[in-house]
């Protein structure tokens, strides 16, 4: 059997378009940056950590959190970064030392985890559908926010649309000064169609939020007068990704934070979570 030079070809089209659509399914299905129900259950079983893995569904949307400690002790609630999912704080909430005083809870923000995910939403959804959360679980004890990087003007923007409710923030290397985010304009490019299913997984709601972002942060910054708990803030110097000045933008726009305090992490990146967990959990321990 001989083949034509246009069965060839059709062929090859045929193989290439076969290709660009498993491509495309593989964007959705990779990189979600979110643990199973199973493989929580085997972290939290390791350190027989008891825990609660749940999803609380809303008009439209739905948020999906794990929860750890008693029930009556007060909470931290910590928010994730971008892209990222509740498990970034995973090693936080089988800490036997914060479980013997917390009660911890760490959410798949709008758009990630398990909370519709791919739906990104800018800073005064997100805030309003997180509040909503945090309204059905209140144990009506004090609430301490510990928000990393994209999650530190989550919790800030928590903190202006109800300044009566947290205890203190803590915001770990947050992107809060608009003039230290780039326009970062090729954003605009991958956000078109079709390119932007051509995105891995969690990429893609990171790429519409920080895109968002600046213009976000342009309005929240008049509102910061807002926030009365007390904060804390930590920072590396040598953070590439959200700037340590940062830092003196966040200090001069408090002005009625109750209490205001610094720990600078010398010569730390934008990862202080993780590559410095003591010094982290360490505050948070000593937090009043």
């Amino acid at each position: 059997m001989t083949y034509t030079r246009t069965s060839f070809h059709f062929k090859k089209r045929y193989i290439i378009y076969s290709l660009i659509f498993l491509y495309i399914v593989m964007c959705q299905s990779c990189m979600t940056m979110r643990f199973s129900n199973k493989e929580t259950t085997k972290f939290f079983g390791a350190s027989q950590t008891r825990f609660q893995d749940k999803t609380i569904v809303f008009d439209g949307y739905k948020i999906h959190y794990v929860e750890t400690g008693m029930m009556q002790n007060p909470t931290l609630f910590f928010i994730h970064g971008s892209p990222g999912s509740w498990n970034a704080f995973k090693e936080y909430l089988a800490d036997t030392l914060l479980l013997k005083k917390y009660r911890m809870i760490a959410i798949d923000r709008p758009g990630f985890g398990y909370s519709d995910f791919g739906d990104a939403q800018n800073l005064g959804v997100q805030s309003k559908r997180i509040a909503a959360f945090i309204r059905k679980i209140d144990n009506k004890k004090p609430i301490i926010l510990v928000g990393h990087s994209y999650g530190g003007p989550v919790v800030a923007q928590l903190a202006v649309d109800n300044p009566a409710w947290y205890k203190r923030l803590v915001i770990l290397s947050g992107s809060l000064d608009p003039k230290a985010e780039n326009s970062e304009k090729w954003r605009t490019v991958v956000k078109a169609l079709p390119l932007r299913y051509l995105i891995p997984g969690a990429l893609r709601p990171a790429n519409d939020e920080l895109w968002w972002l600046k213009q976000d942060l342009i309005a929240l910054k008049p509102e910061l007068k807002k926030i009365t708990c007390d904060v804390t803030i930590i920072h590396g110097t040598k953070d590439a990704l959200v700037p340590y000045s940062n830092v003196a933008f966040m200090k001069k726009m408090l002005v009625n934070a109750k209490s205001i305090d610094t720990i600078t992490i010398e010569k730390a990146n934008h990862f202080i979570p993780w590559s410095h967990y003591d010094i982290v959990r360490n505050e948070l321990l000593n937090l009043h």
